[in-house]
Order: C-alpha cells, then structure tokens, then sequence
C-alpha cells in the first residue's frame, strides 16, 4: 500500500473520523451506525445494526439500510485501491440485491474483491480509458447465514 492508502484505511478505520466523514457525505451511514471493521487492499469487511434507525415495520433490516451497506463495503474498498493513483472517477451503473433471508440480527457484509479490482484498474493506461468491474458483497448475520448478496457493477475511469 503506498502512502495515500494508509492515510485512507487509517482514516475509515478509525471510527471518530469515519463517522465525522459520513455525516458530511453520507448521512444515511451515519444515522444507521455502519462500522468498518476491516479494511485492507483485499477486502472490507463492515457491519449494520439491527436496531431503530434501520428497523422496516415488518422488525427487519430496511432493505435500503442493507444495500446502502453493501455498496459500502466495495466503495471503500475501490476508495482504497485507487487512493495514491493518478485522479480517476467511479460510477456504480448496476446494481442487485438478492435477500435470501429476514435480517433481524447485526448484519455483517465481507466483499473480497481487492485482488481483481487492482488488476482492472491496472488496465486503465490513458485519459479516458474506462473499465467496468462487478464486486460482490455477502451480507451475514451473527449465526453466519447469509442474509443477502450484493452484485455491484463499478465503472472506473481515468482522467
């Protein structure tokens, strides 16, 4: 990891700044209490509560919570892979969500994509090139089920 990557992990790992940031630029985090657990080049690993701030009527996780949560765990990851490279722009152009079970417990989802994605972005040689990657996020609940999953299509591309 170079010296932006650290200075990124540093900084969303640490949980008076992660939440500092997420007020300023995604609010919807911060009031849900989503917290990185685990940020490294090749994976993220973050959890979402199941309490009052992301409750549904029907005493489950909203399912906007759970996919806000999911784009999380592979935005933070792209964030940290493209930290110390020449400036580049990413776009989510598809996402879906699969729920495969009621999430009524913490949710912890793991996206471990970091590998692939640094191969990608390698392939972004000139201003203007684009490259798509499709990262998946697994969303568990405390017994270990998997609650949802996450397919994500990013776009990246260099200025």
């Amino acid at each position: 990891m170079n010296n932006e990557s650290l200075a990124y992990q540093k900084k969303i790992l640490n949980p008076f700044w992660f939440k500092i940031g997420m007020l300023f630029k995604l609010p919807s985090v911060f009031f849900w209490g989503i917290r990185v657990t685990k940020l490294e080049t090749n994976s993220c690993e973050l959890t979402i509560p199941f309490c009052w701030r992301t409750q549904n009527p029907f005493s489950s996780v909203y399912f906007a919570a759970l996919a806000g949560a999911a784009e999380l765990s592979t935005g933070a990851l792209c964030q940290l892979q493209l930290a110390g490279r020449t400036p580049h722009s990413m776009l989510v152009v598809d996402f879906k969500m699969k729920y495969l079970k009621k999430a009524n417990t913490k949710i912890t989802f793991v996206c471990n994509q970091g590998d692939g994605l640094s191969n990608q972005l390698d392939k972004l040689k000139d201003a203007g090139d684009t490259v798509t990657m499709t990262m998946i996020s697994e969303g568990r609940n405390i017994h270990g089920e998997t609650v949802c999953l996450a397919e994500i299509i990013w776009s990246f591309k260099k200025k």
